[in-house]
């Protein structure tokens, strides 16, 4: 008899419910992360991370380096990063 009530108390969910749940497993797109695609797609940044690239490729393919991609990672972000203040603090104003 319980479980019966329960069933009955607990059953399918309601349709307010699964709208919630279906606005929640939406892709939610972070504005900030579509500036900074936009950006990495500039001139600059595309320079950047190309030399970003080829010091990973170069440094990846010896076994045994001190050298790492700090500074060109930071160029990077840098630049990208410059960018997207830019753009995004132009529109603010």
């Amino acid at each position: 008899m319980v479980f019966e009530e329960k069933m009955i108390t607990n059953g399918e969910p309601d349709e307010e419910e699964e709208e919630e749940e279906e606005e929640e497993e939406e892709d939610l797109v972070d504005p900030i992360e579509a500036l900074r695609q936009k950006c990495e797609e500039a001139e600059h940044c595309v320079h950047t991370r190309g030399r970003l690239e080829e010091c990973e490729s170069r440094v990846g393919s010896r076994s045994a380096t001190e050298e790492d991609c700090t500074e060109e990672l930071f160029d990077f972000l840098h630049a990208r990063d410059h960018c997207v203040s830019h753009k995004l603090f132009h529109s603010v104003k």
